[in-house]
């Protein structure tokens, strides 16, 4: 199984004080129709940056180790199939404005995730020798180290955490009620020792 992950992370890669147009950095689907965010600066902001390396790493690891389950609301995963996804690191503005164009709720939030496939999908031969496009994640990084902080793990951890929550939606993932919620949690919980974070326990 190969994974590339495109990142686009707006508190290293983009110059303080430059506008960040949403419309030409991310894929067609579906925030291209996003308007621009703006300037974005970090001065607020104290990161430990997570190099893309570890980014494709930890979705290959997760990729794999989840294509060893069988979940009726995730896409199969083929560990002789290609995949791609999309990862944007942002802040509070740009995401509050996904939020509310997608999801009607006009506030920050922690992550979104855009699917690019249905659960239901079929995958003919010739799909199956091109790289798999899964879709976007978006993470605010300052929702995430608000979060952080209130929970008392240092940033890696939270934003591997909705990292991995976002990648749970991509393949179809859910959580309607508790019961899904936990699973969803606990699945989370599961990726991140994986990777070898411990387990939370805030």
């Amino acid at each position: 199984m190969q994974v590339e992950v495109s990142v686009q992370d707006c508190f290293y890669s983009c110059p303080e004080d430059e506008s960040v147009d949403v419309e030409s950095e991310l894929p067609e689907l579906p925030l291209a129709g996003a308007i621009a965010a703006g300037s974005i600066t970090n001065d607020s902001i104290t990161l430990a940056p997570i190099p893309l390396e570890k980014w494709e790493a930890w979705f290959q690891d997760w990729l794999e180790a989840l294509s060893q389950i069988e979940q009726e609301e995730q896409i199969p995963l083929n560990l002789d199939q290609a995949y791609e996804l999309s990862l944007r690191l942002t802040d509070d503005a740009e995401i509050q404005t996904l939020n509310a164009q997608y999801r009607q709720m006009d506030k920050p939030t922690d992550v979104l995730a855009f699917a690019a496939l249905e659960v239901d999908s079929p995958q003919s031969e010739e799909m199956r020798s091109l790289p798999l496009y899964l879709g976007d994640i978006v993470i605010s990084v300052e929702t995430a180290q608000r979060q952080a902080a209130e929970q008392g793990h240092d940033l890696s951890y939270e934003l591997a955490w909705l990292a991995a929550h976002g990648l749970l939606h991509l393949l179809g993932w859910d959580h309607p009620d508790d019961d899904r919620l936990m699973r969803m949690l606990s699945q989370q919980e599961a990726l991140l020792q994986v990777v070898g974070f411990a387990t939370r326990t805030g």
